[in-house]
């Protein structure tokens, strides 16, 4: 009976030892696996607002690129306008060496048609001392102008033939003069004009400038701030990347030691429950009770732990016209002399009226030849209708650098669309400020 006790008092002690050594390592993975978890939870917000700023920066990096093709439509408008703009300088040059060489030449005209005249003098005054023909003279004498004396003298049929020869030659000098006279305006006319379009065009190549710094000031900036964002969202993600990681390690750790810690004490008991029964087997000294003390052997309880399962990441018409160039507002850039190729068009380079021109194409109404087309052609190309009476798709014309300098087509509420110096294609407002002020009335139904 004594033995009996021993050997039950020897298992007990054996299993409450397992027993009792069990919850301090349990508690402390359990305490590990409770923070694993709750980084675990962090760092599931942590992917999800990444998620969610990477979608910022996805949506942030197409308005960039939209902003770098627009600064590039700004760079090659700028270049084509500064283009055109030596062009029209070079061009005032010539036509006014062209102006001053006629004034020279006018000049020389005016001087030959005075010898001209005080000859003609001469000779009426000689042929009144030597009693010539009294109806030549009084012909003559009637003449309100010089150009009108020369007329009559041609046409009085007793002239001499040297006479002939020297008024059929003033008559040519006069009409060369008065040809040359015209020329002189028109050139000058066209000269002011150029003037004008030079002036207009340095305005808005200011404007333009101002634009494309603007934009690339906006776009660096963002730039800076995405760089920003991204290296702190990279920053936060690493720091909880490797708390979880440390953290895992030294749960693989605490559950190596636990198991570690399991074996010692089940080798202990092992060796606990040999002696245990060596010392029965002396004090019975009786083989049968050898048997008894080896059935006795308990086995220490195995202790558990529960591991919490990472939580998983979550998963044409006509009537179009008015609407057709909405897709070049914010993608496209003025140019003078822009939109007469199929190079400009892809890159959407307009000026007023070839914008007009590949809007009425789009719905298949054709205003003329594209190389030829401009606020003068347009302007003629339809019906002229009151302003009281305009429709959206009517053609609303301006008085900027001269009279019908720019064309957009109406839309409806007091707005136009057309390719604006400063911004490109874009809707304006004509109701108030600057092209109320501009527009001129003309409206043109095509």
């Amino acid at each position: 009976m004594k033995k009996k006790m021993l050997l039950l008092n020897t298992t007990v002690l054996l299993g409450l030892g397992g027993v009792l050594s069990t919850p301090a390592y349990a508690s402390t993975i359990q305490d590990m696996e409770s923070q694993k978890s709750q980084i675990q939870n962090q760092r599931q917000d942590v992917q999800s607002n990444i998620k969610a700023a990477s979608d910022e920066l996805t949506r942030i990096q197409a308005e960039q690129d939209q902003m770098k093709a627009q600064l590039e439509r700004l760079t090659l408008a700028e270049e084509e306008n500064n283009k055109k703009a030596e062009k029209t300088e070079a061009d005032i040059k010539e036509t006014s060496k062209q102006v001053e060489q006629l004034e020279k030449e006018i000049k020389l005209l005016q001087e030959k048609l005075e010898k001209r005249n005080d000859i003609l003098k001469d000779r009426a005054r000689s042929l009144q001392e030597s009693g010539g023909n009294v109806e030549y003279l009084q012909v003559l004498l009637g003449s309100s102008s010089f150009g009108d004396f020369v007329d009559r003298a041609l046409a009085v049929s007793t002239i001499v033939d040297a006479d002939r020869g020297i008024l059929q030659e003033t008559k040519n000098m006069q009409d060369e003069l008065k040809t040359k006279q015209a020329d002189v305006k028109s050139k000058l006319a066209s000269l002011e004009d150029m003037k004008a379009e030079l002036d207009e065009m340095t305005v808005q190549l200011a404007a333009q400038k101002k634009q494309k710094d603007a934009l690339a000031k906006e776009l660096k900036d963002k730039e800076a701030k995405n760089e920003e964002l991204k290296a702190s969202l990279q920053s936060k993600d690493s720091s909880l990347a490797n708390e979880q990681s440390t953290l895992e390690q030294n749960i693989k750790d605490q559950k190596a030691a636990e198991e570690a810690a399991r074996k010692a004490a089940e080798q202990a008991a092992k060796e606990a429950a040999k002696k245990a029964a060596e010392q029965a087997q002396k004090a019975a000294a009786a083989p049968a009770e050898q048997a008894d003390s080896s059935s006795a052997k308990a086995e220490a309880p195995k202790a558990s732990s529960n591991d919490v399962a990472p939580t998983s990441a979550p998963a044409p018409k006509a009537s179009n016209v008015v609407t057709v160039g909405n897709r070049w507002i914010g993608n496209s850039a003025y140019v003078f002399g822009g939109g007469r190729s199929q190079s400009d068009i892809n890159h959407g380079l307009f000026d007023c009226s070839s914008f007009v021109h590949w809007a009425y194409a789009q719905v298949g109404v054709n205003l003329g030849p594209l190389g030829s087309v401009s606020t003068e052609t347009l302007k003629h190309a339809g019906t002229q209708v009151s302003s009281s009476q305009m429709q959206p798709g009517d053609l609303v014309f301006f008085d900027t650098y001269k009279k019908d300098g720019h064309v957009g087509i109406y839309v409806g509420g007091g707005k136009f669309i057309g390719a604006q110096s400063s911004t490109g294609v874009a809707i304006a407002n004509m109701s108030s400020g600057y092209w109320k002020q501009k527009f001129n009335g003309r409206v043109v139904r095509i």
